[in-house]
């Protein structure tokens, strides 16, 4: 099948999964037990004032009556599919979702970011060592490295690092590391990453395309600032790495095309670079995609620990808010990003094996 063809059907199945999704998060936000007029307004509110917010809110029509829930639900997924998301509700009152959103985003991209490279550089190659020294001390080491860190669980070892880091004694020298930037704040650097420089500039429509420069010394802040929550969240697939990359690498050295290419001649470094670690990737690319999802929701917890003001936070707020606007926007941005990765991951495997045809990742 033809690879555009492909995206296209693709595109078109993860419609029903986008509706399904988005309609199973508004039935319990505007289902449950949630009030956002009396978290907006208090207790002291008056009638009058509770009247004006839920016409305000769509909640009810001038005339008193309410709005039927099928009318609410068209008018959010409406919303949503053309990224009107509208104003927030109780974060910040009357600032567009948009706003808060992408004031957001570069602490959590960061930390992602740095949470999938700690898994990758760390994960894989300890994997494919183990696999390559099987049955021996170097593997057990390896191996029980990866057991023991998977072990661990990500809520355990947040609350830990960040006790450590707090009390000093070991840790004194990261402390030192870190730059001064406020109790449970986000430093500005990790907002001033990159600096774009117009390329067309003076040149209708192309004049918003930029190239992106690296901020060195904001990268290295933000970097110090990060560092302990991206270690929590990527520790998980680490040690999925490890153990799927041993295992990946025995069933691949015991295979017969490597035994073929021994008896040719070839040597053990073009045999373990070209045969042994690209057959050995294909069962870890679920994995690595599986990161990705991991970040969606181990953000909310450890930017919550760790006092960093990214989408994980956000949305643990807008929970609490109750935000429905905030919430459901990030929700269909998540799921946005879910299928991406899926459709991605799908692509990949056609790359990385030649073997494996459109027709069989469906």
């Amino acid at each position: 099948m033809n690879r555009s063809l492909y995206l296209v059907k693709r595109l078109l199945l993860a419609i029903p999964v986008m509706l399904f999704g988005l309609t199973l998060s508004f039935l319990i936000l505007y289902l449950g037990p949630i009030d956002p007029v009396g978290t907006i307004l208090g207790r002291d509110a008056t009638p009058t004032d509770i009247r004006q917010l839920r016409i305000q809110l769509n909640i009810i029509y001038p005339n008193g009556e309410r709005v039927p829930l099928w009318d609410q639900y068209y008018r959010v997924i409406r919303d949503l599919v053309t990224f009107q998301f509208g104003d927030s509700w109780t974060i910040k009152r009357q600032v567009p979702v948009t706003e808060l959103i992408l004031g957001r985003m570069a602490p959590t991209i960061w930390l992602g970011f740095w949470s999938v490279m700690i898994a990758l550089i760390v994960g894989i190659p300890l994997g494919l060592y183990a696999g390559l020294r099987a049955n021996t001390y170097r593997d057990y080491a390896s191996s029980g490295f990866g057991i023991i860190w998977r072990a661990m669980p990500n809520f355990w070892l947040a609350v830990i690092l960040a006790g450590l880091i707090s009390a000093g004694g070991a840790l004194d020298w990261y402390r030192t590391f870190l730059v001064e930037t406020p109790v449970g704040g986000t430093p500005d650097a990790v907002r001033n990453l990159f600096t774009v420089h117009p390329v067309f500039e003076g040149i209708p429509i192309l004049e918003a395309v930029g190239i992106p420069v690296p901020n060195i010394v904001p990268m290295a802040i933000a970097f110090k600032w990060i560092l302990p929550g991206a270690l929590v969240l990527g520790s998980s697939s680490m040690g999925n790495e490890v153990r799927i990359g041993r295992t990946a690498v025995l069933e691949s050295i015991n295979s017969k095309y490597v035994e073929t290419a021994k008896a040719k001649g070839v040597s053990s470094r073009r045999i373990v670079l070209k045969h042994v670690g690209r057959n050995a990737v294909i069962p870890l690319l679920p994995v690595i995609m599986g990161e990705f999802y991991l970040l969606i929701g181990g953000s909310v917890l450890v930017e919550q620990v760790f006092g960093i003001n990214g989408l994980g936070n956000l949305f643990f707020r807008a929970v609490l808010g109750p935000d429905i606007p905030l919430v459901m926007a990030l929700i269909f941005i998540f799921i946005i990003i879910q299928i991406a990765f899926n459709i991605t991951q799908d692509l990949l495997y056609t790359y990385i094996d030649p073997r494996i045809s459109l027709e069989d990742t469906e």
